[in-house]
């Protein structure tokens, strides 16, 4: 399988509203799993065996991070919209 690359939505919520975040989800052939990814959130990677379970993993992921940075007082980066000319695959 060739790498795989795509760009979806995703959404983690806090106490006081919720985040629109981009994933970036690709296929690892070295690991033969699943990448996924939030360019909004550094660091915010994990992954999957399955499509499917790299999305739960990122959402989790995604909602450490946003319960993390409240609980620290640090700001929540907004979520970016992506124009189709941006993606470039």
């Amino acid at each position: 399988m060739a790498n795989l690359g795509t760009q979806e939505q995703e959404t983690a919520q806090s106490p006081q509203t919720s985040y629109h975040y981009s994933l970036v989800i690709r296929w690892d052939e070295r690991d033969s799993i699943f990448v996924a990814m939030v360019p909004e959130l550094p660091g915010c990677v994990t992954h999957g065996s399955t499509y499917e379970e790299a999305v739960q993993q990122v959402r989790d992921a995604i909602a450490s991070v946003v319960e993390t940075r409240i609980a620290l007082g640090r700001p929540i980066p907004p979520p970016r919209t992506f124009k189709d000319t941006d993606l470039h695959m």
